[in-house]
């Protein structure tokens, strides 16, 4: 019950993380860019922890997913970024990411069974529910460039079906949120 409480703190404070960052210093496109590929690492991470340490096979599958999706946006990313010849610019949502989701990491390491699958389905959730509304409603119109705004939009579809899918995750698994 405790891991499962601190995973939606933990999407609490990526939300108002996210909301501050973005409310005090408007973000170039270069560091939305960045800040999204973080967010999309991150996901990554969590899958590979996931596939290491969850027995479950719905867990395990969800967390092929989403290393598979995560890493396709972010390869696609990269084309992008060539393309265009720039650079991300690293900023502070990116910086703060990256130190929420080292916290989470800890904590999730130190989970096993059952208890790690709700916890990784719990944060699953509430992190593409902050992502997703951070994409939707900060990046996207923000964006001043047309196939970043694009490559956004297309992942914000994918990444509202892993969002679903999270909490169908969250409902078999029957965790308390």
């Amino acid at each position: 019950m405790k891991s499962q409480s601190l995973a939606m703190i933990a999407a609490v404070t990526l939300a108002t993380t996210a909301a501050n960052a973005h409310a005090d210093d408007t973000m170039n496109d270069l560091e939305i860019a960045h800040a999204a590929y973080t967010a999309d690492a991150i996901d990554i991470r969590y899958g590979h922890l996931a596939l290491a340490i969850s027995e479950d096979d719905a867990v395990r599958s969800f967390a092929e997913t989403m290393i598979r999706d995560h890493t396709a946006v972010n390869l696609a990313a990269g084309e992008l970024l060539a393309e265009l010849n720039v650079s991300p610019q690293d900023n502070a949502l990116s910086r703060s990411l990256l130190d929420g989701a080292a916290a989470k990491r800890a904590e999730l390491i130190a989970l096993t069974g059952r208890e790690f699958d709700c916890a990784y389905a719990l944060n699953e959730l509430g992190y593409h529910q902050v992502v997703n509304a951070t994409v939707a409603d900060s990046f996207i119109p923000a964006v001043t460039v047309a196939p970043l705004r694009t490559l956004l939009t297309d992942a914000l579809a994918t990444f509202r079906v892993h969002e679903a899918h999270a909490g169908q995750m969250v409902t078999a698994l029957a965790c308390a949120s």
